[in-house]
């Protein structure tokens, strides 16, 4: 019996022993690998997780919901139904001829298969349904979702109602400094000021000034009063959406600053509310 309880004792420290290596080597190994990149918007309690690829459609997918001036709910039932069609990303296979966000197919008339897979038409084509539907303001996603895309399985889309919301929410501009990516700092020179310049006109139009750039800094203005600020958000939060694609480093706006590296947080600045500052790469 003293034998036994040595033994048992011998094993309880080797246990001990072995639960501390193994901690220790979990810490070496999470320091030496880099973070994963992710994006996330956290509104009410329930926060959305994505890849950048992931989060940079949905914000070109809200984006163009602000530009037509659609209220949150038309970006949330698109969100939620691009998640459930394609996890959100711009597939160029699917079920028969479908294709894209939104798995639209050409033999439907959602247009050629060149438009379908350019996600600022597909989006377009998305809403010029949805809007035709007589309350869709108000119904349930399902139904609001299936009257579009006519699913085999209408169910499915009510799984993605959390997320969408909480990200039509932050993206839309309607919660603040509630979207952040986590992202590896952009090397000098990988910036893409112009090619920036341009999808920001093409998606913002008049809601947003003239962007300038300067070196590695691009400033874009923010018209004062009505749904200014808010637009600002929203074009602010696109911008983090979109860092990974146009190496930018920071984006500044309205008392708060974003920028790449381990944290997805805003952090407390002395930004304009009239104007967006960025940093690129």
């Amino acid at each position: 019996m003293k034998k036994l309880g040595i033994a048992v004792v011998v094993i309880a420290v080797l246990a001990v022993v072995a639960t501390v290596a193994l901690k220790k080597l979990t810490h070496t190994i999470d320091t030496l690998l880099p973070d994963p990149e992710q994006c996330t918007a956290s509104v009410g309690g329930h926060t959305a997780t994505l890849t950048p690829e992931q989060a940079g459609n949905a914000a070109l997918i809200t984006a163009i919901a602000v530009r037509r001036g659609l209220p949150a709910r038309a970006a949330t039932i698109a969100i939620a139904t691009a998640m459930q069609e394609s996890k959100l990303y711009n597939l160029t296979t699917g079920d028969r001829d479908s294709l894209g966000l939104f798995q639209q197919r050409p033999s439907q008339g959602w247009g050629t298969r060149t438009q379908i897979l350019d996600p600022v038409h597909a989006t377009n084509a998305f809403y010029d349904a949805l809007v035709k539907i007589d309350g869709y303001q108000t119904m349930v996603i399902t139904e609001a979702a299936q009257r579009v895309q006519r699913s085999g399985y209408p169910e499915a889309y009510a799984q993605h109602e959390p997320d969408g919301r909480a990200l039509a929410s932050a993206l839309t501009g309607y919660s603040t400094h509630a979207f952040g990516c986590r992202l590896d700092v952009p090397q000098a020179g990988s910036g893409k000021p112009r090619a920036l310049r341009r999808e920001l006109t093409r998606l913002y139009g008049d809601l947003i000034g003239t962007p300038t750039v300067r070196g590695s800094t691009m400033t874009v203005p923010i018209p004062a009063g009505g749904t200014g600020p808010r637009n600002g958000w929203s074009a602010a939060q696109y911008l983090v959406a979109q860092a990974d694609r146009f190496g930018i480093r920071s984006v500044s706006y309205a008392g708060r600053r974003w920028s790449a590296g381990k944290s997805d947080a805003w952090h407390t600045g002395t930004a304009s509310v009239r104007r967006i500052t960025v940093t690129l790469g």
